[in-house]
């Protein structure tokens, strides 16, 4: 006559269930705690919510699965950090909407990417990847150079962004299109009120056509961002890592 174990494992229903009842609980002792812990929900120092142009750059990388080829986190460990700068800390994600963990590196992380290239080259790599790098897998995005951005739903995108839990202020929802604008061309009278807004936005004029905002130029806007808002060294000071 099966007892204990043997009567569990011979009930192929009852070892579903407590299958699932095990996962469950030892899934949420592992996520609850994240919840509660600062440095996972805090934001960390020099961080600022993605300024228009970024954010809809950031969309257009999502929407186009870069995120399948490259990963946006670094781990803390010699051969990554010597390769690709600090590692990644929890609280540079929270205004991330959904994470670019990634899961592959087919092509490098860019976790720390932002102003390693200059704008051109960014250009130049997403119209043609051999000519930048050589042996490159990549294929070619130039149609997002032919392609003009659409400025209809920016405001709404930062709506939406708010209601997940980034800090956006009315003023910030207000201008949305017109700190995009700005951003693109550094000649804009604007220029000025959009770094109140986000100080940390460079201004540039991307392809020399501020008139015709391409999808091209807010993704080199976005990937041009990636690692610079961070003060890594308040950072290590408030929390004592070095």
């Amino acid at each position: 006559m099966a007892t204990g174990h043997d009567k569990i494992e011979s009930n192929i229903g009852v070892m579903i269930i407590l299958i699932i009842l095990v996962v469950s609980v030892g899934g949420l002792v592992q996520i609850v705690p994240l919840f509660f812990q600062h440095s996972t929900t805090e934001a960390v120092a020099g961080l600022e919510p993605y300024s228009p142009l970024r954010l809809t750059g950031r969309d257009i990388y999502v929407r186009e699965g870069c995120y399948v080829c490259h990963s946006q986190m670094i781990r803390p460990l010699r051969y990554e950090t010597d390769r690709y700068g600090e590692y990644s800390k929890a609280g540079e994600f929270v205004y991330g909407h959904p994470f670019q963990f990634g899961s592959r590196r087919i092509g490098p992380d860019l976790q720390r990417v932002g102003g390693k290239y200059p704008d051109i080259w960014h250009y130049r790599h997403m119209e043609d990847p051999r000519s930048t790098s050589p042996g490159s897998i990549m294929p070619s995005y130039k149609g997002l150079a032919a392609t003009e951005l659409d400025l209809t739903h920016i405001a709404d995108d930062l709506r939406i962004q708010k209601l997940l839990g980034v800090p956006y202020t009315d003023a910030q929802i207000k201008n949305a299109v017109a700190d995009l604008r700005a951003q693109v061309n550094p000649d804009d009278a604007g220029v000025k009120d959009m770094q109140k807004r986000y100080p940390k936005a460079v201004a540039r004029n991307f392809d020399g056509n501020a008139a015709k905002i391409t999808e091209m130029d807010a993704l080199v806007a976005y990937l041009q961002m990636l690692g610079t808002l961070v003060d890594f060294k308040i950072y290590d000071e408030k929390a004592n890592l070095r």
